[in-house]
C-alpha cells in the first residue's frame, strides 16, 4: 500500500494561482547568471546522483516549472523557490530559465522556500525542524503560527 501523501492546508499553488497569472506574475525568463541562492533555503543537501538526473531531463526538456525569484537592491534576483532546477540548469549549460518575479518581504521567502519544500515531502526531519525554527526566530512566531502558516498540524 502506498503511503499516503500529507496535504498542506497553503502552499505554492496559491503564488501561482491561475487568476494571479496577468503580465505583472507572468514567468520571463532570466539568465542564471543573474540568480542567486537563498541563504536560508530550508534544503541543506543536495544529492549528486538526484541533481544529475535533473540536469539531464533539462537538458532534454528544459525548465519546466519557473522559477519564483524576488528582485535584489543592486541588481539581480535571489531564489524562493527552485534552487534545484536553478542548480541543475546550470549543469546542463543552459543559461536562461523561466521565473516569476515576485516582491517579497525575508518572511516570505523564508515562509514560500520551506512550504515549497515540505510539500514535496523530500526534506530529511532536521532540515525541516531547521527550517521551523528559523522562522519561528527571524519572524517572531509561535509553533502554532508555524504550524498554520505551513499548512501543518502539531502532534
Amino acid at each position: 500500500m502506498a503511503a499516503k501523501k500529507r496535504g498542506l492546508g497553503k502552499g505554492l499553488d496559491a503564488i501561482f494561482a491561475e487568476n494571479d497569472m496577468d503580465d505583472e506574475h507572468a514567468a520571463i525568463r532570466l539568465k542564471t547568471s543573474e540568480l542567486e541562492p537563498n541563504r536560508n533555503q530550508p534544503r541543506r543537501t543536495f544529492s549528486e546522483q538526484a541533481m544529475n538526473e535533473l540536469a539531464d531531463s533539462i537538458a532534454q526538456h528544459g525548465v519546466l516549472q519557473p522559477l519564483l525569484v524576488r528582485p535584489i537592491p543592486g541588481g539581480g534576483y535571489q531564489i524562493v523557490a527552485g534552487e534545484r532546477r536553478w542548480r541543475a540548469a546550470r549543469m546542463a549549460g543552459v543559461k536562461e530559465v523561466p521565473a516569476v518575479v515576485r516582491e517579497m518581504t525575508d518572511a516570505q521567502v523564508m515562509e514560500y522556500a520551506l512550504i515549497e519544500n515540505l510539500q514535496r515531502e523530500d526534506l530529511n526531519p532536521l532540515e525541516e525542524a531547521q527550517g521551523f525554527r528559523t522562522l519561528m526566530q527571524s519572524c517572531d512566531m509561535t509553533q502554532e503560527d508555524v504550524a498554520k502558516t505551513v499548512g501543518k498540524s502539531r502532534p
